[in-house]
């Protein structure tokens, strides 16, 4: 650097100190670029050994020049976010392409680049409009789908299965009920792969499903799990609540909170409860709010370690792996059951 760097024995003393034991990541940066420079290393050097920017060493030269070792310690002031940039986070929140013509559902960078052309005059690429999203907290990610209607006494039926359960008498439980859907072709789910080669599931070809009805017993976390159907109906049902009758017959009264699926509440039901209504009684959750079901949670996570990506060739065997998870996994259901305060 001929010369241009020069540093005291203190000044080379503050600045080791500040690369080898600041908190401050980018002023220990920068010091270690003022060393290098005063070590007669030329710019180009420097960018190829520290991996910085030409733009970073000169910033670095211009603090020193101006405050010395202190000014390396200048932390880096916010940018001014640009105008298109509101404008470009305004079209994403408040309307869609359609807004402006085209016959797209979701914007892309490439689309917003084009808006903004046509609306502002202001020629941009899409990667800089992807830098500018993703300096504003947007990310690229799969939306939730959720429900868009609503239950009108929501408020109400949570309030009385919460005062079920928090004034439920010891010779009684409680039961949150629901059914899950298992497919032999699995389900495709994230994993490890090296880079450039996408890994492969190897898929049976020929669907085969089966239903598995499923109750989360509320005091103990216990899930319970009967035998799969091939359909998803009444007969599904009592024949799980005819499963419960029978392993929990210690209990006096089981009830048994479901959601509000047609064979949950049809003739093929009543018919049985007016036989065993004195042992099970049913509680209907509002309507579409799946999130009020802790057991949903359960499913979810059944789908993540058992059936997603799995290898088994036949439905008996998925079968059997699902049973096995539900017997060495009893412990941790009981995290799932917070949305409803325990009673004392």
């Amino acid at each position: 650097m001929d010369g241009s760097i020069v540093l005291s024995t203190e000044q080379r003393k503050a600045l080791l100190t500040l690369l080898r034991c600041g908190d401050d990541v980018r002023a220990s940066r920068r010091a270690h670029v003022m060393l290098l420079l005063a070590d007669g290393f030329s710019h180009r050097q420097i960018r190829a050994v520290a991996y910085v920017s030409f733009e970073l060493i000169g910033e670095c030269v211009q603090l020193f020049r101006r405050a010395g070792v202190d000014g390396l310690k200048t932390k880096a002031t916010a940018r001014a976010t640009p105008a298109w940039l509101h404008a470009v986070v305004r079209w994403l929140t408040d309307k869609t392409p359609a807004d402006f013509g085209y016959f797209r559902s979701r914007w892309s960078c490439e689309t917003l680049a084009e808006v903004l052309f046509w609306q502002r005059g202001i020629r941009l690429s899409t990667e800089t409009v992807r830098r500018g999203l993703h300096r504003f907290g947007f990310v690229w990610r799969r939306p939730r789908p959720v429900l868009g209607r609503t239950d009108p006494e929501y408020a109400t039926k949570l309030a009385r299965i919460r005062g079920l359960l928090q004034h439920l008498p010891e010779d009684e439980t409680a039961v949150f009920q629901d059914e899950v859907d298992v497919h032999l072709n699995p389900k495709i789910g994230s994993c490890w792969m090296r880079a450039g080669q996408q890994a492969e599931v190897v898929t049976p070809g020929n669907n085969v499903k089966r239903h598995l009805a499923g109750s989360l017993i509320w005091r103990t976390g216990t899930l319970v799990v009967s035998a799969a159907g091939t359909r998803r109906n009444a007969e599904l049902f009592v024949a799980h609540l005819d499963d419960l009758r029978r392993r929990l017959r210690g209990y006096r009264v089981i009830h048994v909170v479901c959601d509000n699926a047609p064979f949950h509440d049809c003739r093929r039901v009543r018919d049985y409860l007016r036989t065993w209504g004195h042992r099970l009684r049913l509680h209907y959750l509002p309507k579409y709010a799946p999130e009020t079901n802790p057991i949903e949670r359960i499913w979810w996570r059944l789908h993540d370690t058992v059936t997603r990506n799995h290898r088994c060739q036949r439905i008996d065997e998925l079968l059997r792996n699902i049973y096995d998870w539900v017997d060495t996994q009893r412990c941790f259901f009981t995290r799932t059951l917070g949305q409803y305060a325990k009673a004392a």
